[in-house]
C-alpha cells in the first residue's frame, strides 16, 4: 500500500482456525478506519459491520486501531484484505491471509504383507489433499532413507506419493517403517507399518561339556544345537560330516553326547536345522587328546651299585661308597628323566674322583719303593765282612744277588 500512516502485517493461518487482521494508525488524527474484504466489500466501518458474515467478529477499536477475526477459515476466504483510512488524500494499504490445508489423509501401502529375506520390496506412502503440497520423508526404525515422490495437483489442492524400494534383511524383521509429512500446517504426522520377515534358521552349536576344556581321551562330550529362524525350524538332526556317525554317539533332539571319547571320534560334526525358507547348518570339530598324564607315588626302584677292583699289595685304596643308580618306572615323564640325568653324571664324577686318587697313591707307594732299595743295595754284603776290603768285594759281587731280590709292586 501507499499509505504512510498505516500499519498491518500478513497472516497465515491453517484450515479451519483464527485469522485476526489488524489495521493500525501510527499518528491517529480521529480519521475514520474501515476494512475491507479482497472483493472490496466493506467488513467494518469504524466499529460497524454492514457485511452479514458473522464469522467477523470485532476484536478492538480506536482512534488508533481496528483489530477485526475471521473464524473457521476456509480455502475461499484466502486472499489480499485492504485497511483504509479517510483522510486527505485518503491512504490504504492490504494484508494478505493464506491458508494452510494439512493431508487429510496419510497411508502406507506395502506391496508384499510378508516378505523373504532378501527379496526387495516396494512401500508407498501418500498424502492427500495439502496445501501447499507436502514433503514426505521416510525411516526404517531411526535410520532415513530415501525415497521417490510425485506431485498431483487438484484445484488448491496437492496430493503427493512417495516410493520406497526397500531390500529386506533377517534384521528387519519386526522394524517399523516410518512415512513422515513436513508441512507448515502440522507437526508429528506420520503413520508406520512394521515389516515382516521370514528368514531360514541361524543354528548355533555349544560346548556343554567338558566346559572350556580340552577333549581328552576317555572323558566325555556333549554338544547342543540351537537353531532360531522364521518361522521357528522344525526339522533339527546331527550328522558326520565326510563319515558315518560312530554308534556310540548318542544324539537326542538337540544333544549330541559322546561317554568315552577316543581317537576314531575325531572329525566334524554338524548340526542342520531347516524351515519353511530353507536349510542351514553349523560345524563342530572335534579332535581327541590324548588322556591327562600324573606322576603317581614312586612303587619300584632299581639300584645298580658300581665297584672298581683294584690290587695294590702293600696299602689298600680308601673305601668306595657303592653308586647307586636309580631307574624310575615312570619312564617319558621329564622330571623323572631329569633325575636319572643327574643320578648318571654324578656317579661318574665320582669314579673318575676315585681312580685319580688309587693312582696318585700307587705311584707314591712306587716312588718310595726304589728310594729304600737304593740305600739297602749300597750296604749290601758289609755286615758279614771281617775287614773293609772284604765288605767292599761282598758289596760289588752281591749285586747280582740284590737284583735277584727286588720286588716290584704294580
Amino acid at each position: 500500500g501507499g499509505g504512510q500512516n498505516l500499519v498491518t502485517e500478513d497472516v497465515t493461518v491453517v484450515e479451519g482456525d483464527v485469522a485476526t487482521i489488524s489495521c493500525r494508525v501510527k499518528n491517529s488524527d480521529d480519521s475514520v478506519i474501515q476494512l475491507l474484504n479482497p472483493n472490496r466489500q466493506t467488513i467494518y466501518f469504524r466499529d460497524f459491520r454492514p457485511l452479514k458474515d458473522s464469522r467477523f467478529q470485532l476484536v478492538n477499536f480506536s482512534n488508533s486501531e481496528l483489530r477485526v477475526s475471521l473464524t473457521n477459515v476456509s480455502i475461499s476466504d484466502e486472499g489480499r484484505y485492504f485497511c483504509q483510512l479517510y483522510t486527505d488524500p485518503p491512504q490504504e494499504i492490504y494484508t494478505t491471509i493464506t491458508v494452510l490445508v494439512p493431508p487429510r489423509n496419510l497411508v502406507i501401502d506395502i506391496q508384499k504383507e510378508v516378505a523373504v529375506e532378501g527379496e526387495e520390496i516396494e512401500l508407498n506412502c501418500t498424502a492427500m489433499a495439502s496445501r501447499p503440497a507436502t514433503t514426505i520423508r521416510w525411516f526404517k526404525g531411526n535410520k532415513e532413507l530415501t525415497g521417490k515422490s510425485e506431485v498431483e495437483q487438484w484445484s488448491d489442492m496437492y496430493t503427493v506419493t512417495s516410493q520406497l524400494l526397500l531390500k529386506v534383511a533377517r534384521e528387519d524383521d519386526g522394524v517399523p517403517v516410518i512415512c513422515l509429512v513436513d508441512h507448515p500446517a502440522v507437526k508429528d504426522l506420520q503413520t508406520q507399518r512394521y515389516l515382516e520377515v521370514m528368514y531360514k534358521p541361524q543354528v548355533r552349536v555349544s560346548q556343554n561339556y567338558p566346559v572350556q576344556g580340552l577333549t581328552r581321551e576317555g572323558e566325555p562330550l556333549e554338544l547342543t544345537c540351537a537353531a532360531f529362524g522364521k518361522p521357528q525350524p522344525t526339522d533339527m538332526r546331527w550328522l558326520r560330516v565326510d563319515d558315518e556317525m560312530p554308534q556310540h554317539v548318542v544324539v537326542s533332539g538337540s544333544n549330541l553326547l559322546i561317554s568315552n571319547l577316543n581317537k576314531t571320534d575325531n572329525g566334524t560334526y554338524r548340526c542342520e536345522a531347516s524351515n519353511a525358507v530353507g536349510k542351514s547348518h553349523a560345524d563342530y570339530m572335534l579332535f581327541v587328546y590324548d588322556p591327562p598324564t600324573t606322576i603317581p607315588p614312586p612303587t619300584t626302584t632299581t639300584t645298580t651299585t658300581t665297584t672298581i677292583p683294584t690290587t695294590i699289595t702293600g696299602t689298600p685304596c680308601p673305601t668306595l661308597t657303592p653308586l647307586l643308580v636309580s631307574t624310575d618306572s615312570r619312564a617319558g615323564e621329564e622330571g623323572a628323566i631329569r633325575t636319572v640325568d643327574h643320578a648318571v653324571v654324578g656317579g661318574v664324577v665320582a669314579v673318575v674322583v676315585f681312580a685319580m686318587l688309587c693312582l696318585l697313591i700307587i705311584l707314591g707307594r712306587y716312588f718310595a719303593r726304589h728310594k729304600g732299595t737304593y740305600f739297602t743295595h749300597e750296604a749290601k754284603g758289609a755286615d758279614d765282612a771281617a775287614d773293609a776290603d772284604t765288605a767292599i768285594i761282598n758289596a760289588e759281587g752281591g749285586q747280582n744277588n740284590s737284583e735277584e731280590k727286588k720286588e716290584y709292586f704294580i
